[in-house]
């Protein structure tokens, strides 16, 4: 998503973090309704001040909990509630299909330096089938740094 992203921001600024409008224009419809509020408090940090405070957190990669209250983004902890809501409710996966199609569409997309990830792709056959796992009932295991039996390496050097 990172790189996607990168396109959209345009040429290389001062702070990457900060969501360009037109890139805002295509997140902000992807985004859940937010839940009623359980319990009065603080008001709810803007969706795009939080999805600024996650991108300065990865930027930076500095933790969660020292983000600077500072920069207005509201608390670290509010910042990672908000990425994992969005990521159960699928929001990267389906931003990803928008700003391709959006590429593509551009006519943006260079495939000739596209790479495949063999554990994304699903093998033509079956492999070899793997020997049974060892027991794990009650019992003495063997050691793995050293065994009493004969079959255990000894130094030549005595």
């Amino acid at each position: 998503m990172w790189v996607v992203v990168g396109l959209f921001v345009g040429k290389r600024q001062s702070r990457p973090w900060i969501v360009s409008d037109e890139l805002w224009s295509f997140i902000e419809p992807l985004l859940p309704e937010p839940g009623p509020k359980l319990v009065e408090g603080r008001p709810r940090v803007p969706d795009r001040q939080a999805l600024c405070g996650i991108l300065f957190v990865l930027h930076t990669g500095i933790q969660w909990e020292y983000l600077p209250q500072e920069l207005g983004f509201g608390s670290g902890m509010t910042c990672w509630r908000r990425l994992a809501a969005w990521n159960e409710a699928g929001v990267w996966d389906e931003l990803h299909l928008v700003l391709l199609r959006k590429l593509r569409a551009a006519k943006k997309l260079d495939w000739s330096r596209a790479v495949i990830d063999s554990s994304h792709v699903r093998a033509a056959r079956r492999g070899p089938k793997a020997d049974p796992a060892r027991s794990t009932a009650h019992g003495r295991a063997a050691s793995t740094t050293s065994s009493p039996t004969a079959r255990a390496s000894r130094s030549l050097c005595r």
